[in-house]
């Protein structure tokens, strides 16, 4: 299969009062034609930054400092807003976290559905709105056609959710990159939303970025999963290789501090501490501070993500070095 977007050694740096701040830090992962990566991590992880990085979305404040972005080939680095605008809806879109300041407020909701249709695909407005109405009812809207008519402040919250997620899946992009899009919804209607990113992904081969807190929707969805840390991958596997035998310290203590059928526990485990801000990333490895497992080299060096075992990367001194004594 055509890889559909590869990323190389991404870092981005934040402009602050006290000079650049960087957030990604040589970022790598790619996804190919109908796969699902999942992207997991605590919040302020960098999960998001990847996701806007990608879209071109990054305020001014923020550049790429260094690496690569190739969405089927083409590289979208050094590209300006008038090249990229054309490349979001039908070559690659986004589910955002939240609805209500991505919706354009003095547009009805089916138009904003109805815009992606006609921009990228040159259907009339009438054949647009039609198709707006169907993705409306697709994605579980009650009486899409009236619905249609409404301004986003008239709709819940996980009403404006489906319809973000309406829009987005509309231009049957390549990519769709979702970001927490099952925030808000309840368990029939995320069941729905998910089905229905399943079928776009297999009709129309979409590969899908999935962004989310959510262990189990990653269990569920995803074929590979990366799982950040500090604006670093730490590691990237399988996702039933990843569940059944994490690798890294902090994926196994996150799968832990999560309620499983297979794995009952009297009492879940926490992490340790918090996560740390870019302006006090440690030195070494960025989790050997909240880490029970740190070597004493996990302290002052390092490690880069590399191979662990056949598709599997882990950024671990220990998973190479386990004789090794604790710190």
């Amino acid at each position: 299969m055509a890889a559909v977007l590869n990323i190389s050694g991404l870092s981005v740096d934040f402009a602050t009062l006290r000079g650049p701040l960087r957030v990604l830090d040589g970022v790598d992962f790619s996804l190919e034609e109908g796969e699902i990566l999942g992207l997991v991590g605590e919040s302020g992880s960098g999960k998001s930054v990847s996701a806007m990085t990608v879209m071109g979305l990054l305020p001014d404040t923020a550049r790429i400092a260094a690496g690569s972005i190739r969405l089927g080939g083409r590289e979208l680095v050094g590209l300006g807003r008038k090249a990229m605008r054309p490349l979001r809806g039908r070559d690659m879109a986004m589910i955002f976290q939240e609805p209500m300041t991505s919706l354009n407020p003095v547009l009805t909701v089916g138009f904003q559905i109805a815009e992606t249709r006609m921009l990228h695909f040159g259907e009339s407005e009438p054949a647009a709105m039609r198709k707006a109405v169907e993705m409306m009812e697709a994605v579980g809207i009650p009486d899409p056609a009236a619905r249609a008519l409404d301004y986003p402040h008239q709709l819940s919250g996980g009403m404006r959710q489906r319809i973000m997620i309406a829009i987005a899946m509309a231009g049957e992009p390549r990519l769709l990159i979702a970001d927490e899009p099952t925030t808000a919804l309840d368990v029939t209607i995320q069941a729905q939303i998910l089905d229905l990113m399943l079928d776009l992904r297999e009709h129309t081969g979409t590969a899908i970025l999935m962004i989310t807190h959510d262990m189990g929707v990653i269990a569920q969805m995803a074929d590979r999963v990366a799982v950040m840390y500090a604006g670093q991958i730490v590691e990237q596997a399988g996702a039933d290789d990843l569940f059944d035998r994490p690798a890294h310290p902090y994926t196994n203590r996150l799968l832990q501090s999560i309620p499983s059928a297979r794995h009952r526990v009297d009492r879940l485990k926490i992490i340790p501490g918090t996560t740390p801000s870019p302006r006090d990333f440690a030195t070494g490895c960025r989790f050997q501070p909240r880490c029970e497992e740190a070597l004493p080299r996990c302290q002052t060096e390092a490690q880069a993500l590399a191979d662990y075992a056949p598709n599997r990367l882990v950024r671990c001194w220990r998973c190479f070095e386990p004789a090794e004594g604790v710190a």
